[in-house]
């Protein structure tokens, strides 16, 4: 970017704990208005970027995130597209893993950075991360390198760290350092300078408008694997009306009990129709579908194998091609693709 040229930025505050202030009577946190949170940080007008914003009234907390919500982000930045060189969203650390995948498929020719970032500490409070995650969050959005975007992703910033946003998941609720991504590394860290590791970014093969897709199937549910497993409930879920689809969340490398019951019970919900996606309850690594004789009755049955996703990668993809009404033979075959750099294939 050119020194005479003004770097245009979006932010979209969402809600969440970075726009919290106490309560002086009641000490509770609730959201503040957006304008009282960008007067805590006057160091972005230090940036020279020209900084807009859009509010959500009211601002929500992140447990409440919805597919609704999902579209309506996702509505937002294309209105807005033409007008910005980037996107900051601020939102809830809690589900933010969840909407960072979730957008991360619904764009197609995306070439702007959409930065997601948020705090632990209100912004208001001394200690607060907030400051600096925005700050850079802000810095990244606008970077640019040979005339384009460096960093043309979903993404979320936090605690030094940029990470894509569907390799990630909220791993301590007391650290700053909120996120992990233990199946792909980081795609910049903030230092000194911010160093970005280019070969990782995901750059768009072919130019094109902005478009999106906000089609959602939410008739999904995920189902944890765990010893002692009441084969009452377990059937009973997957036989529940309606459902079109499931998360199994197995152990470490895609294995599941080889009691007779539940390989019958999945064989049979996959006989109806019913698609279901393994992943690894392991925060690292990946699943091998028939590597080990316990998920060999899986892949027989036709259980997609979820390789290194994220949980919240997976799901929300789940919810993504059901919503797209395509055959049931395209739906496993895009499952098991990688679409957005959400799993290595």
């Amino acid at each position: 970017m050119s020194n005479n040229e003004k770097a245009s930025i979006l932010i979209i505050y969402t809600g969440g704990t970075i726009g919290m202030r106490e309560d002086p009577v009641t000490k509770t946190l609730a959201p503040m208005k957006f304008g009282m949170l960008l007067d805590e940080i006057p160091e972005l007008n230090k940036l020279g970027y020209s900084i807009s914003s859009i509010t959500f009234n009211p601002p929500i907390d992140s447990s409440n995130m919805t597919p609704a919500i999902w579209a309506q982000l996702a509505k937002t930045i294309q209105k807005n597209y033409t007008k910005y060189d980037g996107f900051v969203i601020l939102h809830g650390t809690d589900t933010m893993s969840y909407t960072a995948s979730a957008l991360s498929y619904m764009f197609e020719n995306l070439d702007k950075a959409v930065v997601m970032t948020g705090s632990q500490l209100p912004i208001g409070i001394l200690r607060t991360d907030g400051k600096e995650n925005i700050i850079t969050a802000v810095q990244i959005a606008a970077a640019k390198r040979d005339g384009r975007s460096i960093v043309p992703e979903v993404c979320i910033y936090f605690d030094s760290q940029l990470f894509r946003g569907n390799r990630t998941t909220k791993k301590d609720s007391a650290q700053f350092s909120a996120f992990a991504s233990h199946n792909y590394p980081a795609l910049a860290k903030a230092g000194v300078d911010i160093v970005y590791n280019y070969e990782r970014i995901n750059y768009p093969k072919n130019k094109g408008v902005l478009k999106i897709n906000t089609a959602i199937d939410d008739r999904v549910i995920i189902l944890k694997i765990f010893p002692g497993l009441n084969r009452h409930y377990f059937e009973s879920i997957l036989q529940l009306q309606d459902l079109r689809g499931v998360v199994l969340e197995s152990y470490g490398s895609g294995n599941m009990p080889t009691s007779p019951w539940l390989v019958a019970a999945i064989k049979k919900a996959s006989k109806r129709g019913l698609i279901l996606m393994n992943v690894s309850q392991c925060p690292g690594g990946k699943v091998l579908m028939g590597h080990y004789e316990t998920s060999i009755e899986l892949q027989k049955a036709g259980v997609i194998s979820g390789k290194d996703s994220t949980v919240e990668a997976a799901v929300t993809k789940l919810m993504f091609m059901l919503g797209q009404n395509l055959s049931h033979e395209e739906t496993k075959y895009y499952l098991s693709n990688n679409l957005k750099g959400e799993i290595e294939m």
